[in-house]
Parts: structure tokens; sequence; C-alpha cells
């Protein structure tokens, strides 16, 4: 059996998906798995970008991330998502990406792979838990293995308790670039270790 591979999908305006990403990301990584980081096409128009300087700062700082392709879904034995809270509902950009995978879903490709989502809002109770469970619904019809962080382990209580995935509070007049914190940082970590360990003992289960 070779190592685990994960997908880390995210879409991020101003950094603080981002910076889950890549807290998941380091953690599948010294756990042996093989990693890739991968971003959303961005949907906004530039004026809109250009409005917001941390928006256009964080595009300008990111270009190099590879965007999300078809074949990083079917390549990876785990998927972690995270992307911000719009309404209750996974962002635009993100949506888009997700409705393009017919062909893998028809396949049976999207099938049986782990999958974990974290998300972020500008208030405690900006839609959070509503983003990860209408995700949730997406993951369903694929029939992909849901796997949330529950109450496992004391980093999901420190950075709030969210049992369904971690989660950010951002206040929209946060500029210092601060959050997420350390503490949503190592919930992120955690949960990227969780989904890992339980792809590792469905494909031990397979072999």
């Amino acid at each position: 059996m070779g190592p685990v591979k994960v997908a880390v999908i995210y879409y991020s305006s101003t950094g603080t998906n981002y910076k889950l990403a890549q807290a998941a990301a380091e953690a599948a990584r010294e756990m042996g798995a093989e990693v890739r980081v991968r971003k959303v096409r961005e949907l906004a128009p530039e004026s809109a970008i250009n409005s917001n300087s941390h928006w256009k700062a964080h595009l300008e700082a990111t270009r190099d991330v590879p965007e999300a392709t078809l074949d990083d879904l079917d390549w990876a034995d785990v998927y972690i998502f995270s992307t911000p809270t719009r309404y209750g509902m996974m962002a635009s950009q993100m949506k888009q990406f997700l409705d393009t995978t017919g062909p893998l879903w028809a396949q049976g490709k999207l099938a049986n792979k782990v999958a974990t989502v974290m998300t972020s809002a500008a208030n405690p109770h900006g839609g959070q838990e509503a983003t990860i469970l209408s995700f949730w619904a997406l993951l369903a019809h694929w029939g992909a293995i849901i796997v949330p962080p529950g109450y496992t382990d004391q980093s999901v209580f420190a950075a709030g308790g969210n049992p369904y995935g971690t989660s950010v509070t951002v206040p929209q007049a946060d500029t210092a670039g601060a959050i997420p914190d350390e503490k949503a940082l190592a919930a992120a970590r955690y949960q990227a270790r969780r989904a890992v360990t339980v792809a590792s003992w469905i494909m031990k289960g397979q072999a």
C-alpha cells in the first residue's frame, strides 16, 4: 500500500481559508501523505477585487498556487475542502468547480473517497455549521465517506467546538492577518490527521 494521497482544495479571498488549507496540508505531510494544495478559480470581477486591498493582495500572493482540476480529485484518496461561507452556503467559486465534476461522478470515481470540510464566516453564527452541512449533501451524492472531527480531540473544543469541521470567525474589520489563530490552525491540523488516519484504515481493509 502506497502513501495516502490528499487533495487540499480551497477558496480564499483574503487568506483565512488559505491558511487553514496550508495547516491541513502540513499535518497530512507530517503523516507521510502525498499532498496537493489547490485553489479553485477566482470568478469575482476585477473591480470587486480591486475594491478590497486585502483581497487583491492575497490574490497576488497566491498566483503560484495551482488551480484545482478534475485530475486532482481523481488522483486523491482524501479530499480536504476549505471555503468561506456565503449566506450559509459554500462560496460560488467552490461550487462552480464542484459543478464540473459530473464526468468523474458518472464513472464512480468520486465514491469511497474520504472527505472533510472547513469554513469561516464574519460572525460566530454566520453560517459555519450550515455551510459544512450543505457541503455534505454534495459529498453524499458523490458517495464520499464524510469524516468530521467530532468531539474526538481537545483541539476541537479549544477552537470553538464545531464537531462538523474547523470553523473560524473573521470579523469584517479584521485587517491584521492574525486570523485564524493558532487554536484554529491546530484544529485544522487535527482534522487533516483524522481524515488521513481513516483513509489509511480503509485502504488497509481494501488491501
